[in-house]
Formats: C-alpha cells, structure tokens, sequence
C-alpha cells in the first residue's frame, strides 16, 4: 500500500530490507538540469537489462522526481547525485543521493504552482519511500516496489 503524508515516509520490514540485494548498480551524476533524465535512462536500461521491467512507468517516474529534488534542493553547485537500484527478492528500490543539508518536507503546492508535487506523486506511485541519513553529509530518499520474488536457478 502506498505512503499517503510526504512528510511521513513509509517504512520496509526488517525482513524486506534484510533480505539481501540480488542486484545492484549505482551511478553518479554530476549535478546538472539533464541529471533527471539521464538517471531515468540509467534506471531503465538496468532493469532491461536484468528482465525487470514490471512497474518500469512507475520506477521511472518516482526516479525523476527524487532526481529533480536532488538537483533544485540538495546537490550543491558543483555538486553530484547518486543514483542506486538495488533488486530484492521481493523488493526493488531506489535510491538519490546527495550532498546538501536539507531533508525533503512536505509541501502544500498552490494549484497554479508548476511545482512542488514531487513528493506527493513519489507517495502515490511508489509502495513504500523514505529519507535517510548518510554517513557524511547529505540525504538519501529511496523508493520501493514490491514485485514477484525472483526465480530459484
């Protein structure tokens, strides 16, 4: 079920995260107003490549999102963006990156802002989200999709 406040981020179960990464890839962007796209591309082309492509529209949109906030509100000038898939058996996430001292909130957007709905559409799309700390300085927003478990070889 998906989170419904963007300022209070969903939680996985211990056994969620726990469980081990099948898969992972991780990729750094240097801060620029291209990075969302190209994280999008990267985040597509990984779970192409891995057959993973249930929720791609999803994934996709939820990757552009946090990429975008990374850029306008966290990496600073000069600055990079991380951007980290990690494949669960029964969990994929995605994880941003960045440098700043800020932590995402909640925003109540005006309906004739052109943004401030990142967050809110992260919420409704992804099945779970959430900020964490970074050891150094910086933020790491993640989200989640549940998906079928991987097959045993």
């Amino acid at each position: 079920m998906p989170s419904t406040l963007p300022d209070e981020p969903d939680t996985l179960t211990q056994a969620q995260v726990l469980d081990g990464a099948v898969e992972h890839e991780t990729m750094l962007f240097d801060r620029r107003r291209t990075t969302p796209s190209a994280a999008r591309s990267f985040v597509a082309q990984t779970l192409t490549q891995w057959g993973r492509t249930e929720r791609l529209d999803d994934i996709r949109l939820c990757t552009s999102e946090l990429a975008t906030n990374a850029v306008l509100h966290g990496a600073p000038a000069g600055g990079q963006v991380l951007v980290r898939i990690e494949l669960h058996a029964t969990v994929l996430r995605i994880e941003v990156h960045d440098g700043g001292n800020g932590r995402p909130e909640k925003r109540e957007a005006r309906d004739t802002a052109d943004d401030g709905r990142g967050l809110l559409l992260v919420s409704a799309v992804a099945d779970h989200w959430g900020v964490e700390e970074r050891q150094g300085p910086g933020t790491c927003v993640w989200a989640a999709f549940h998906r079928r478990a991987v097959p045993a070889c």
